[in-house]
């Protein structure tokens, strides 16, 4: 099975897909670190360097041959992924994926995002906590289509990842 976290930046997809993959016994893939390391660049240097457009065609493509595998395989995908390329449509529509969308409050992801904001190029401008809320209310409401297909919804406001985790687990079997 290959099982493909969803959300919003900071939302844990790589902590909890780590955490999740041990647990389980699964390989764990972060798919921003795994294009690095195809391209030999960072994902900010990809988006500076060749522009959006081509990050969105590799991310694709990669994804695409993730899925393909036979391995049981936990895969964090940037925030951005489902949203584009028909990313969506393709986790969804096989049978050896499952699509988990982890759910949070826009207070705890301007919490968190406040705190990293330098290490991420779309929110490193924002100065503070109520410019970062609705930054993420209005960029999180284009993006709830695409999340809200997925085929488990787990919420992770107040919770332990340790309780995240075995929310996922008891929705996924």
């Amino acid at each position: 099975m290959i099982i493909v976290l969803i959300g919003y930046m900071a939302s844990g997809k790589t902590s909890l897909g780590k955490k999740l993959a041990t647990k389980l016994k699964y390989n764990f893939i972060d798919l921003d670190d795994y294009i690095e390391d195809k391209e030999g660049l960072s994902v900010s240097n990809i988006f500076k360097d060749k522009g959006e457009i081509y990050f969105r065609k590799q991310e694709s493509i990669h994804l695409k041959g993730l899925v393909q595998s036979d391995k049981d395989i936990v895969l964090a995908v940037g925030g951005g992924t489902p949203c584009f390329s028909g990313n969506m449509e393709l986790l969804t529509g096989r049978q050896n994926v499952k699509s988990i969308y982890l759910k949070a409050s826009i207070t705890t992801l301007a919490n968190k995002l406040i705190l990293k904001k330098a290490k991420r190029p779309l929110i490193s401008h924002i100065e503070t906590i109520e410019d970062m809320t609705e930054f993420i209310g209005k960029h999180l409401f284009e993006r709830l289509s695409f999340y809200n297909q997925a085929q488990i919804k787990v919420t992770i406001d107040g919770k332990t990842k340790d309780d995240i985790v075995e929310d996922i687990i008891l929705e996924l079997f």
